[in-house]
């Protein structure tokens, strides 16, 4: 079993570390939010004083923090990972972060390293479940493997550096418009009188049919798993679905290509999360399609 390092225990690092831990991996810890210390110590885990500590000795050091500055100075900084860890760690971001900071801190640590976005949202961290997207060198996403796997149930190596993030953008905007126009349907069904499990059933067996649909129907009943059943708790919050889609927009523009309604997804969502519903799932954008919203611009 490997040793590794983990830094950042908030909801989706906490659980990915527990399943580490429950692979039979040594995982020492790091979080700036004390109780994420002591929630990892109860499940079994080291805690560590410092993320420098945390990656002292380690085979593999794994990152889960909130945005690309916060990576950057965490992997590159003076006291960071990069030069807290062994010459042979592998670094594993699995951050969402943008490309471009991604393939930055690939050429500039100085270690073999990933980054690996995941998907799946807490259910998936919980159960072991995600999807994982990985960029960098297939040699270290081959050594990596094992570590991954027991984190997730998907790996899928999409290429070289910042390619799995790359791909992280490109499925979530994908998530958000059909999320959007599932939402709107249902919405629809509603006013000409038509009960959401009727078009469920309908929908899902025909052309209609979606993983926003089957599996994160955005109405309760048709779907006792999806968020709209507890009252969208997340999940996977409308905070965290505003900032992916900002990141491929930033995406998108930096080759020059216009996304339509990836553009008009993020504007909607940026609505409501202006509106105070960040902590929502994102599957809740149903309320505010409900509430009369146009289409910005």
């Amino acid at each position: 079993m490997a040793r590794i390092g983990f830094v950042g225990l908030g909801k989706m690092g906490a659980p990915m570390a527990r399943n580490l831990l429950q692979a039979g991996h040594d995982v020492t810890g790091f979080d700036v939010v004390p109780a994420a210390l002591s929630g990892f110590a109860a499940a079994g885990g080291t805690v560590a004083a410092s993320a420098a500590a945390a990656a002292s000795g380690a085979e593999f050091v794994v990152t889960m923090l909130p945005a690309g500055p916060q990576v950057r100075d965490a992997v590159l900084g003076p006291q960071g990972l990069a030069a807290a860890s062994p010459a042979g760690a592998v670094l594993i971001d699995c951050s969402t972060i943008d490309v471009a900071t991604a393939r930055e801190v690939a050429a500039q640590c100085g270690r073999a390293a990933l980054d690996a976005p995941v998907s799946g949202g807490t259910m998936g961290a919980e159960a072991a479940t995600l999807t994982f997207m990985v960029g960098g060198p297939e040699e270290v996403y081959a050594r990596a493997h094992p570590i991954l796997s027991a984190m997730g149930r998907t790996l899928v190596h999409c290429g070289g550096a910042g390619a799995g993030q790359a791909a992280k953008a490109c499925n979530n905007m994908m998530l958000a418009a059909n999320m959007i126009i599932t939402a709107e349907a249902m919405v629809l069904a509603e006013k000409l009188g038509l009960t959401h499990q009727a078009l469920f059933e309908v929908a899902s067996r025909s052309s209609g049919q979606s993983w926003a649909l089957t599996s994160y129907c955005p109405v309760p009943g048709p779907v006792p798993a999806s968020p709209a059943n507890r009252g969208y708790a997340p999940g996977f919050s409308t905070a965290l679905m505003a900032k992916d889609l900002g990141l491929a927009q930033a995406a998108a523009a930096s080759v020059g290509l216009a996304t339509p309604l990836g553009a008009l997804a993020q504007s909607l969502y940026a609505r409501f999360l202006e509106e105070g519903h960040g902590g929502l799932d994102f599957s809740a954008i149903i309320q505010l399609l409900r509430g009369g919203a146009s289409a910005p611009g």
